[in-house]
Parts: structure tokens; sequence; C-alpha cells
């Protein structure tokens, strides 16, 4: 029967044209989403090709015409603050130079050595020209000293070291002290260093480089300054008055205790044998014998005495925290009274008779003074003058 009979290609046909039509019908419902590359390509076909790529490029966003354009603020701005805040601190917490020269020591061979905060340095003080510079681990020195053989002892507030002085290398360091602030050095008659620190003695042998004793228990802590007597024995400047020391033994032999201003900072004897020593707020001579105060030097009472040394001419120069005078030590009367000149007037340090100069170390730098000169002279490598 033909009503009842379908061909099999008849049905793909019929069956194509449904899915096509289902398709359509999608579409125009929006049930299935045509590609838009496609759409756009379709709908700009003169783009399309004029890229050559057959994708046409993509739109920019839509921008607002204000967000282009530039906005400056009705005003200029204020002027900048030199240094900006937040470098302010940095400022202010940043070290300046140290020009002070702690220590002064006149070598065998007649050259002088600085000991400043700045570095170790040796000079010839006829002509101030810098001969070398040692390059220490630590700059901060509080002691010189040469021992026989001319080897250079330096005592920093972070130990001890020994400086050949024909390489200017270091050959030893760092021994095993009381304390590694070395405030003070000695060379005893025997040819043993005495290293005086801010918690007691050390007695070094120069050649192994050893400690051989150990003093910890000071009277008065601190080995300020040392001196040697005509015996031979050590004298030490602490924070509560003098005490004397045996070399020999290591022994504490006498004590001078209760002396006006307590603290004992500067510290020489006489040709007589007599003790001079440098308190805060005086200037004593002492009998080593009795103990007893035999003078309070009128000029130097109220004034903060730093150093005190005596010239081949049997004068005595004294530094003060003010000011750097020359007494007559019989009488006591001032021979050269505040020399002018000075990089600053707070005495650290001074040695005379060194290139027939008197040299003289304070907190701002180096200077000299000959005989008849009526003002110091910097040195000009170590002030602050030139950096």
């Amino acid at each position: 029967m033909v009503m009842g009979t379908v061909s099999k290609g008849n049905v793909t046909v019929v069956l194509f044209r449904q899915r096509i039509s289902l398709l359509m019908t999608s579409v125009l419902l929006g049930l299935i989403a045509v590609p838009s590359i496609g759409l756009v390509a379709m709908a700009n076909p003169a783009i399309a090709q004029k890229n050559g790529s057959g994708v046409p490029p993509k739109k920019t966003p839509d921008i607002k015409p204000s967000e282009t354009t530039p906005a400056y603020p009705p005003s200029a701005p204020p002027p900048r603050v030199d240094p900006l805040p937040d470098e302010r601190g940095l400022e202010e917490r940043s070290l300046e130079v140290d020009y002070r020269v702690s220590n002064l020591l006149g070598d065998f061979t007649g050259n002088l050595w600085v000991g400043s905060w700045r570095g170790l340095s040796h000079i010839d003080p006829n002509t101030g020209k810098i001969l070398a510079r040692v390059n220490l681990p630590n700059v901060a020195i509080g002691a010189l000293a040469q021992d026989k053989v001319g080897r250079l002892w330096v005592g920093t507030y972070e130990g001890l070291m020994r400086v050949d002085p024909r390489t200017n290398e270091i050959t030893a360091q760092n021994l095993f002290l009381p304390s590694k602030r070395v405030l003070s050095l000695l060379l005893d008659k025997r040819g043993y260093l005495w290293t005086g620190t801010d918690n007691g003695l050390a007695l070094v042998s120069p050649d192994q480089g050893l400690i051989m004793t150990t003093l910890k228990n000071l009277p008065g802590v601190s080995a300020n300054t040392m001196t040697l007597d005509a015996e031979g024995h050590v004298w030490v400047g602490t924070l509560d008055g003098l005490v004397r020391v045996n070399s020999a033994k290591g022994t504490i032999m006498q004590r001078i205790a209760d002396l006006p201003g307590a603290t004992v900072q500067a510290l020489t004897i006489s040709p007589e044998g007599l003790i001079w020593a440098g308190m805060p707020n005086n200037l004593l001579v002492i009998n080593p014998k009795t103990g007893a105060v035999l003078r309070s030097v009128t000029r130097l009472r109220g004034r903060n005495v730093t150093a005190v040394r005596f010239a081949k001419d049997g004068s005595i120069w004294v530094g003060t925290s003010n000011g750097l005078l020359r007494l007559n030590p019989n009488t006591g009367a001032v021979l050269d009274s505040e020399v002018p000149g000075l990089p600053s007037s707070r005495i650290l340090t001074i040695v005379p008779d060194v290139g027939n100069k008197l040299w003289i170390g304070t907190s701002e730098g180096l200077a000299w003074l000959m005989p008849k000169m009526t003002s110091a002279k910097p040195h000009l490598a170590f002030s602050r003058a030139v950096k």
C-alpha cells in the first residue's frame, strides 16, 4: 500500500529537515548562543578583511572624557622639607666623626705615634708627615706602650693588640684580660707589660703574648692610669685613690685612699720621687712613703685635671678639661697660662720633648707647641678642618 510505505532515503531527508527547523527555532528563541566572533565578522566584513586575520579588533571599553583629563590641585604643593621627616630620624641616629686624640707616644726612633678615635698613625714630629697608618679592627684607643724590642702595644676598648712597627701589622691580639676595655699600659723595668682595664690589672709577657698574672680585686676597681716609681713598682690611679703594686709578685703593697676627689685620672712621678695626681677637682702632690698629701696646687683647685707630664727642663705640663698650662713644680707658679690656638680646650693627653715640640691631644684633634711660640698649631690631618 502506497500510503503506508516510506523509503529509507526519504526518512533521512525528513529527519534532517526536522533538525534544521528545531535549530532555527532555538536560535530565534535564544536557547542556543551563536559565537560573537562569527556574528561580528558577518556584521563587519570590511573591518575583518582590513585586518587580514578574519578576526576584528576588540572593542575599546567606554571611558568617560573626565577620566582621561588630568586634574591638578588649585594651588602649588608646599616646599620640600630638608631632610624629610622619615630621613631626619636616620640623620639623628648617624654618628658624627670623632676627632679626639686620646693617646700619644714618642718611640725609640724619635717619631710619634698618634692614637685617635679614627685609628692609629705614625708621624715624623719634625715635619708632621704621616709615615704610616695602622689598620685596626677597633679604633677606640685607650692606651699605647712600646716594649724593649720596639713592638707597639695598643690597648683598645675591645682588647689588647701588638703591632710590628716595621710592617704595621698586628702580630697578637685579644688576650684573656680581666676586661676587654683597656685604659692604661705600662712597661716595668723587667720589660713586662702591665695592662690596666676597667676591671683590674693583668701582667703580660711581650714576647710570648701570654698573661703571667692578673689582679682582679684591685681596690678602686678601674686602673685608669699608671706610673713607675724609682724602685720599679707600679702605682695605679683608680676610682678610689692610689694603689702601689709589687711588680715582681703582683701583690698590693700600699693603698692611699680618701683623697680629695677620690678618682685619680692622671699620674706621674717627679724626679724627686713625689707623686703628682690629677683629680676631677684638683692637682695633688703626694708623698709615696707616708701617703700624705703635701700640696694641692692652688691654680688647679676646682679644675678637672686630665693629663700631667714633666718636661726635660723640669717644668710640668698640666692638661685640664678647660685648657693647658705649664707650672713650676717647686712653687706651683704658672709659667705658661692657658695656651691659645688649640683645636679644643679639652685636653686628653700630652707628650713633651718629641721633635723639640710639645704634642697635645684634644677632643677635637692634635696640636703642637714649640718653645717661645705664643700659640699652638693644629695638625691639619687630625683636625675637623680636614675630613
